[in-house]
């Protein structure tokens, strides 16, 4: 059985959703600490003007001081994010974009929903970005719903043992850091993701490869499959 954990973000990219797909199993990694700088909050789009950030402010002052974890980071909704997010949406593809309409009226519920917690938000709508992209039967899981504490590489063994993985496969940057020795001594094993991608009609060249699953929906619709993980 293979397993993911990867922390939540927001409309993520192409190379979040092939992992989900390879997962029998995957976990929201909602408990570690906010990063405030990241993409737990934010991610980019494809605009007139350039690429474009689309960010949901929070109330995070002294959060990463206090190591505060995602799953705890409330939205602040003083301003009219979701408004402004769903006006750029619209401007950038709206007239444009040929499979905008299809993909609109979930976007808008979400947006409209006003819910309050940060990782309730890009969770659910991570998760029903994915069915649209026709992942499943993928399991879903919040590493809060586990209560499983250690270190960085251990805790990463005993959440897929809590769940029984079997297989581990990680992102290319997990390289850097992880030791692959406790993976072994506990009969798991490690695979890194190659992510190879065909290149997509995009509106605003140059072409942009590292932008929201969005702009991939938008413009290929039902297709876009076919250019994360070949159809």
């Amino acid at each position: 059985m293979t397993g993911v954990i990867l922390q939540p973000s927001y409309i993520p990219w192409r190379g979040y959703f092939h992992q989900i797909r390879r997962a029998d199993v995957f976990v929201f990694y909602d408990d570690v600490q906010y990063d405030k700088h990241g993409w737990r909050n934010r991610n980019r789009i494809k605009t007139a003007n350039g690429v474009q950030w689309l960010t949901i402010p929070v109330h995070s002052r002294g959060a990463v001081v206090a190591g505060t974890p995602t799953k705890d980071i409330t939205i602040d909704w003083g301003r009219d994010w979701a408004t402004k997010h769903w006006a750029v949406l619209k401007q950038a593809y709206g007239r444009r974009a040929p499979h905008f309409d299809r993909y609109a009226p979930l976007l808008e519920e979400f947006l409209g929903r006003r819910t309050q917690r940060l990782a309730d938000l890009v969770i659910e709508l991570t998760v029903a970005l994915a069915r649209e992209l026709g992942i499943g039967p993928t399991r879903f899981l919040r590493s809060s719903e586990l209560g499983i504490e250690g270190d960085r590489v251990g805790r990463l063994v005993a959440i897929l043992h809590a769940v029984g993985a079997t297989h581990y496969v990680s992102g290319p940057s997990a390289r850097d850091y992880l030791d692959p020795a406790p993976f072994a001594a506990a009969g798991l094993t490690l695979e890194y993701m190659a992510y190879e991608y065909p290149p997509y009609e995009q509106l605003y060249p140059p072409y942009d490869p590292h932008v929201s699953i969005l702009d991939l929906l938008f413009m290929q619709g039902p297709e876009a499959p076919a250019f994360i993980w070949g159809g």
